[in-house]
């Protein structure tokens, strides 16, 4: 690998320092032995290979990367030529994915940062980037990625860490600081400005002040994003275990209101501040289901991040004079509309959402208990009722009747020789009575 002063684009370029394998507390047994087998099938080939991001960082801090990805010299085409388990995709960026079973170890080949016309790189008329397949050296690839923490290559062959940026002093010092202009990076691909929110959450990191100035002049441009990457990049910031601090890292650094902009016009008009309680205490709910390895489902995840928002429609059309069950199903719906011009929220879990929110109604009226128990988001229904109460201690005698009745249920079932609960989680509904007809028979 060549040795040499990278063309950053930042202000104050940093010269290469190699840090040997005495010097950090990377280990070849906490790389997984697939991307190992990778790095020296490449190297053996007579190509530059390193292990680079992510995994590097995460390493580093002491932590257990899920992924690990490759860089290197060779292009796409000799990649999948070196491995017959390997398939090239991408367009945006094109990747070499090598395939072992369930694990896909992602090779990347080096990009440059300036294009002389043989490459394929095309940009928006507002700096977003909407191509970037020109290739290059290792020392254009380090400057040409986000964050300084990205940035840092472990050779296989000497075991060294190498850093173009200063990011491993950076690491040490738990801090993200993005490589080059912040808000030139922040054009150039806008989700990196969730990417930086989200990565500091996960990391306990700091952002640096320089590389967190932009965040809220430029929040706008993620409206600019693809609808869909931005509910992928929500999935990443909310159900990887940093919920809450991710949430309040986007009302920190300005960036709630572009991603979800009637939530947080509601939070704003709530001056007793029920809701965000609600809200902040459902993200540490969740957070402590990931670490307890429970599921958590998107469908109670974005029915918690919208509640404000809902509650907030609904209010409006009460107000209004609208009976209540055409003001909450007109609610939802609207809620729902709007959101997904931002965030490409599948019907799969907009459905549920809606379903949890129109069963809360139902909570109060105490009727049909039996019904009300079978349906099939009860569970989630009764959970998301329960969290009510953080915001408002009104909720508590409904919380108490519902919990008594899911025991009574429960009762039931063992006694006739169930366990209460069907494989969806759901209780089971109750066998219906056949009803009888005016001649006599049952039908």
């Amino acid at each position: 690998m060549p040795i040499q002063d990278p063309p950053s684009p930042a202000s104050a370029p940093v010269a290469l320092q190699v840090i040997p394998r005495e010097g950090h507390n990377i280990s070849r047994k906490d790389i997984s032995p697939n991307a190992v087998r990778v790095l020296y099938r490449l190297r053996d080939a007579g190509f530059a290979a390193c292990l680079v991001g992510g995994a590097v960082r995460d390493l580093l801090v002491g932590g257990k990367p899920k992924d690990f990805d490759i860089a290197t010299d060779a292009t796409p085409e000799e990649v999948k030529s070196l491995f017959r388990n390997c398939r090239l995709i991408g367009r945006r960026f094109r990747l070499a994915h090598v395939v072992f079973g369930r694990e896909i170890i992602e090779v990347a080949t080096f990009r440059a940062n300036t294009d002389d016309g043989s490459g394929d790189r095309e940009l928006h008329e507002g700096g977003r980037l909407l191509r970037d397949n020109v290739y290059g050296t290792i020392e254009e690839d380090a400057v040409r990625r986000d964050f300084t923490a990205n940035a840092l290559y472990y050779a296989i062959e000497d075991f060294s860490v190498r850093d173009y940026v200063g990011g491993f002093e950076d690491v040490r010092n738990r801090v993200l600081k993005l490589i080059g202009d912040p808000e030139a990076r922040y054009r150039e691909d806008p989700v990196r400005m969730l990417r930086a929110v989200r990565l500091a959450a996960k990391l306990d990191f700091s952002i640096d002040p320089a590389t967190a100035e932009p965040l809220p002049r430029l929040a706008p441009l993620l409206r600019e994003s693809a609808p869909a990457r931005l509910f992928e990049e929500c999935l990443k910031m909310f159900l990887s275990g940093h919920a809450e601090a991710s949430f309040l890292g986007l009302e920190k650094h300005g960036l709630l209101a572009a991603l979800f902009p009637e939530t947080a016009a509601a939070l704003a008009a709530n001056r007793s501040g029920a809701l965000r309680r609600m809200l902040v205490e459902g993200l540490r709910g969740t957070d402590a289901r990931v670490a307890a390895g429970e599921p958590v489902s998107p469908a109670f995840l974005f029915a918690l991040l919208l509640w404000p928002a809902y509650c907030r429609q609904l209010m409006a059309l009460q107000a209004q004079g609208m009976h209540a069950a055409e003001a909450q199903r007109r609610a939802a719906d609207r809620v729902t509309l709007h959101q997904l011009q931002v965030v490409a929220l599948p019907r799969r879990f907009s459905t549920p959402m809606q379903e949890i929110w129109l069963l809360q109604s139902r909570f109060g009226q105490r009727k049909r208990v039996g019904r009300l128990l079978a349906h099939p988001r009860f569970r989630a229904a009764f959970d998301f009722l329960a969290l009510r109460e953080v915001a408002s201690p009104e909720h508590a005698e409904d919380v108490a009747f519902w919990r008594e009745a899911q025991g009574d249920l429960a009762q039931d079932a063992t006694e006739a020789g169930g366990d209460g609960d069907d494989e969806a989680g759901a209780p089971p509904a109750r066998r219906r009575r056949r009803r009888r007809r005016s001649d006599g028979r049952t039908g």
